[in-house]
């Protein structure tokens, strides 16, 4: 039912931003292609979203975003639940199909436009394009088989595959290092400029990597002026003869390559499902007679050209040392003028710089030392955690102050009081012989002198919403004074005339006297033991990530670093 369409699959592997340019060509054919829309998603789903999350509305999640999220006419478009909006949100509502979604964005595309800070948060991660491809490139020297560089001026994007073939090597790759190279033998280098993205120089840069004395390879002292671009040249070189290694060109046993990938892996899992091998113990004659069968089977229908979907890098790479002349003398004359190599201290980034890029990711200036002395606000810090724990909390996490979702938590005085009647239980049946007990103790009843038929009397008694939260501040202030003299209650900071209590607590003569003259308890400074919890428990996490600066933070509530060395303040 899909109607017709081009479509591909790009492996962008650890490099992030080759995936945002992909989402900026796909929105600028959109654009310059009006009647065409397009969708794009990757291993976690909707990542267009995902990027925008703070800003989505309630009711989109991942269950019910398929076919709802397109690029018309150059900009991003949302599909609702209702394709009427005075209809009520039906979150069970199935995902459009790809028809129905393109009949709405031809004829409504106007009420499907993307919210501005949902279009704004996307737009942000492809900003600056096509300019800021020049930003992500970094050309350095490398000392080649000429081969290899003959190869790289004619197909520049088999750089890519040679450097995955070396940074996700394994031992049974590392079998055609271990003798002398048959495609790229090291007798004819070539020094010679390469153009990589930053992502692949820095995987091949950073890996550790001595070359097997078998292969012919050998390395300069590290202090040689030119130790870098033989160390470039020699990994390359090993990533292009692993790729070639594969080819079924110059396998000597082509069959096991192609018997080696998952497709083959899968194959043999269904035939054996299907008891193709009829209990044939496996190894015997009978069973690899039949192995033989499937493996000349599935050989032939992988090969066929109907089903190829593409070249291995490895042939192409052969191909083309096949048809392309390689003039060393004209390497030659090149290396005696090469342009000079770009600056690789962007690979060292110091925890200051780090710190930069991550507030500029989350659209936040970084203030000054200065701001933040003149700037800062205990207030804030205990405003912002009330402001947290007022916000809805679900199974799907909490709610943060700066949230989409305006409304305020309602509050039915009412409902409450019915269902802590329910909870607490207002009949003396539903309440055990503990809490009659507690009752008793604390005055909850008045009738203890009363004769034993008083009780099934007060089955029968209903206690009013305000007597019943009297009975709990009573309850409450009881436990109060009783905790107010154990370690607990001396871990707390009151307000003004419990201060000087507060600080006389250590002592274990000032604790029961201060208690004794306080009739009426001082309350506990509620912002002030606040404020002191959060930044013992910041201090504590010693400039590492922890649950106050995540939760503060979040907020745009930055604390600042602890300038107090003396001790404990």
């Amino acid at each position: 039912e899909t109607p017709a369409h081009i479509g591909g699959t790009t492996l962008f592997g650890d490099n992030v931003e080759d995936e945002w340019f992909i989402v900026y060509l796909v929105r600028e054919i959109t654009r310059d292609f009006p009647g065409l829309a397009a969708r794009i998603d990757d291993n976690d789903g909707e990542f267009l979203l995902i990027e925008a999350a703070d800003f989505l509305p309630k009711w989109l999640n991942p269950e019910n975003s398929e076919n709802r999220v397109f690029f018309y006419k150059g900009e991003l478009h949302i599909i609702p639940l209702s394709e009427t909006p005075e209809q009520e949100w039906d979150l069970s509502a199935p995902c459009p199909t790809i028809s129905e979604a393109l009949a709405l964005l031809s004829t409504r595309s106007e009420e499907f436009l993307a919210a501005e800070p949902i279009r704004a948060a996307v737009y942000k991660r492809i900003d600056g394009y096509p300019e800021k491809i020049q930003a992500s490139l970094h050309r350095a020297r490398c000392y080649l088989p000429a081969g290899i560089a003959a190869v790289l001026r004619q197909r520049p994007s088999l750089l890519a595959a040679a450097v995955q073939a070396f940074y996700l090597r394994d031992p049974v790759d590392l079998r055609a290092c271990r003798r002398p190279f048959q495609t790229f033998p090291p007798d004819q280098r070539v020094m010679t400029t390469v153009t990589f993205t930053r992502c692949l120089y820095a995987q091949l840069v950073q890996q550790k990597f001595v070359p097997d004395r078998r292969s012919g390879y050998t390395l300069p002292a590290p202090s040689h002026p030119q130790y870098r671009a033989h160390e470039l040249g020699m990994k390359l070189a090993h990533g292009f003869e692993i790729l070639c290694s594969k080819s079924s060109r110059v396998s000597p046993d082509s069959k096991r390559n192609v018997l080696s990938g998952p497709l083959w892996e899968r194959f043999l899992r269904s035939l054996k499902e299907k008891d193709y091998f009829k209990g044939e113990m496996e190894g015997s004659a009978k069973y690899s007679e039949l192995l033989h069968m499937a493996e000349d089977y599935f050989q032939q229908s992988v090969t066929t050209p109907e089903s190829s979907v593409e070249v291995s890098p490895g042939d192409e790479i052969l191909a083309l040392l096949e048809t392309t002349p390689i003039d060393l003398k004209e390497f030659e004359r090149e290396a005696a003028c090469l342009p000079p190599e770009d600056d690789d201290s962007w690979l060292e980034i110091t925890p200051d710089a780090l710190d930069q890029m991550l507030k500029e990711a989350s659209n936040e200036s970084l203030p000054s030392a200065n701001e933040e002395e003149h700037k800062y606000n205990l207030e804030a810090v205990a405003e912002s955690m009330k402001a947290f724990v007022s916000k809805v909390s679900t199974h799907e996490g909490a709610e943060m102050p700066w949230s989409s979702d305006k409304s305020h938590v309602t509050f039915d005085v009412d409902s409450f009081t019915k269902a802590l009647d329910r909870i607490l239980g207002a009949d003396s049946e539903e309440l055990d012989s503990d809490d009659l007990d507690e009752e008793e103790e604390f005055g909850f009843s008045e009738e203890d002198d009363e004769d034993s038929g008083a009780g099934n009397q007060r089955q029968d008694q209903k206690v009013s919403p305000e007597e019943l939260i009297g009975s709990l501040k009573s309850y409450m202030n009881e436990m109060d004074r009783e905790l107010a003299q154990t370690n607990v209650g001396k871990s707390f900071t009151t307000q003004k005339k419990g201060a000087s209590c507060a600080k006389a607590a250590p002592s274990e003569s000032a604790g029961p006297d201060c208690g004794a003259e306080d009739q009426e308890l001082a309350p506990v400074d509620v912002d002030m033991n606040l404020v002191a919890n959060l930044l013992e428990s910041y201090s504590a996490q010693a400039g590492l990530a922890g649950p106050t600066s995540n939760i503060l933070q979040s907020m745009g509530v930055y604390l600042p670093e602890n300038t107090d060395h003396s001790g404990s303040s």
